[in-house]
């Protein structure tokens, strides 16, 4: 009895500590805006792409002996390391881009919605888990707490835009259409982050250490990020370390959102289904709103706080000991 006991509870415990390292990168992904509030007129292409890309680098260096060990399966599975690195290059350009083009509410809203829902969908057809009611209900509860945020993000912090004549008389796109072009970029950072996220975790359910599927994927997309647009916009936009401040948010952002956190997620989705783990991260904006509250000092209004409850609903379901895995 005691041996079943333990080959059951093992497990358990085992996925209850993944659950808990994806809240824990979703709590340091949500310092992010906070963090590039204090930024003095950078862009914020700029900061995504230094930021994913060192970290990316940084990550491969420290899974460097993981990596050399499991390279045959890695050279085995090179199709997939392609394919995931370039979700991973995708995703912080279209995530950026969608807030700079739809503003950071929408932007940030329709990614994390796009997330989960990809996941699964990219689950039912290159794989074989089951989705079950609690995660149904908890997606609902999401979702539903992550748009009342925006909306109230949104009442609260208007944008205030040039009429479409004077936009069209600049030879510019109309604000209708740049909204509606930040938000097919927020769907395709959703789907690349969910996509990126399955594929690391097929590459550990075929034998790749957790630090070697991540560190591959990350350290490949980082060397693209730096080589490219990295050091284009270092060059066109020298003001990343202008200042001690903009300096200091730079090495944060790489060292700790982006380095710090992707190492907690590698591990969760060691033993999780990646559904699962990207509703997980729908604790991202409930951070960043608190820390935008308690640190820049913007307002919430009774519809936010709603939207925040819902969220930490959807995320007690989730990690709620005994759950059923996806």
């Amino acid at each position: 009895m005691t041996t079943a006991h333990s080959n059951i509870a093992a497990p358990s415990r085992s996925t209850d500590m993944g659950s808990l390292a994806v809240l824990f990168a979703a709590l340091l992904w949500g310092t992010t805006g906070t963090a590039a509030h204090f930024n003095q007129d950078v862009s914020p292409l700029a900061t995504g792409a230094f930021a994913m890309g060192v970290g990316g680098m940084l990550q491969a260096l420290i899974a460097r002996p993981n990596i050399l060990g499991c390279l045959e399966l890695l050279l085995a599975q090179k199709r997939l390391v392609l394919l995931g690195a370039v979700c991973v290059v995708i995703y912080p350009l279209a995530f950026y881009s969608s807030m700079h083009l739809a503003g950071v509410a929408i932007g940030t809203v329709i990614t994390i919605a796009t997330a989960p829902l990809a996941a699964a969908i990219l689950e039912r057809l290159f794989g074989n888990h089951r989705l079950t009611l609690s995660w149904y209900i908890s997606l609902a509860l999401g979702i539903a707490g992550v748009v009342m945020m925006a909306m109230d993000e949104t009442a609260s912090h208007g944008v205030t835009v040039a009429p479409a004549s004077e936009l069209n008389a600049r030879g510019e796109p109309s604000e209708e259409w740049q909204r509606l072009a930040g938000i097919v970029l927020g769907i395709i950072a959703g789907v690349t982050y969910a996509a990126y996220s399955l594929i690391a975790r097929r590459m550990m359910d075929r034998g790749t250490h957790a630090r070697a599927a991540m560190g591959s994927l990350f350290g490949v997309a980082g060397i693209a990020l730096i080589a490219g647009l990295g050091l284009s916009m270092l060059f066109s936009d020298p003001r990343l370390f202008a200042t001690l401040g903009n300096t200091s948010v730079a090495l944060y952002m790489v060292l700790v959102p982006m380095f710090l956190g992707y190492l907690a997620f590698g591990y969760g989705l060691k033993t999780i289904a990646a559904s699962k783990a990207t509703l997980l991260t729908l604790f991202e904006p409930l951070v960043a709103a608190l820390l935008a509250v308690t640190i820049v000092g913007e307002h919430i209004a009774p519809l936010g706080w709603l939207g925040m409850a819902l969220i930490a609903v959807c995320l007690v379901i989730q990690v709620k000991p005994n759950n059923r895995e996806l």
